[in-house]
């Protein structure tokens, strides 16, 4: 799509992704390595509104950590941060879903080809689940 200056743009697509992290990253600067890919916005950038992580086991209170890249993921740098509870799962208990706040009226803007990526700080072998929708423009 091509863009025309003073001219709205709109979304054009709507993308919605969901990946699993079960390693801890410790290195919240260069270089990240546990991180894992979760969006990859089109070539006029996007708007990310809603972000949440529900973990899949029983999990101590862990840190998230959101990660923005503009160089095919080469470089990421930490751009949020959430702290996820501590919960025992089990089946009479509802898991309960850490939200990271992004919405319609509070979204998330991202360059062209700009890529998300997510890490927990605490490993957890049945890992966190991570769910995102955005739209391009």
């Amino acid at each position: 799509m091509s863009v025309t200056s003073n001219s709205i743009i709109t979304p054009q697509a709507a993308q919605a992704a969901a990946v699993v992290t079960t390693t801890a990253e410790t290195a919240y600067g260069a270089p990240v390595t546990a991180a894992v890919k979760l969006a990859t916005f089109g070539p006029n950038g996007g708007r990310l509104t809603r972000l949440r992580s529900i973990p899949r086991a029983t999990v101590t209170p862990t840190g998230l950590h959101l990660y923005l890249s503009t160089d095919g993921g080469v470089t990421k740098t930490l751009i949020d941060s959430k702290l996820m509870a501590a919960h025992t799962v089990a089946a009479t208990t509802a898991i309960p879903v850490t939200d990271w706040g992004y919405s319609d009226l509070v979204p998330l803007f991202a360059p062209p080809n700009a890529e998300l990526y997510v890490s927990q700080a605490v490993a957890l072998l049945g890992g966190i689940a991570h769910e995102v929708e955005w739209a391009d423009y």
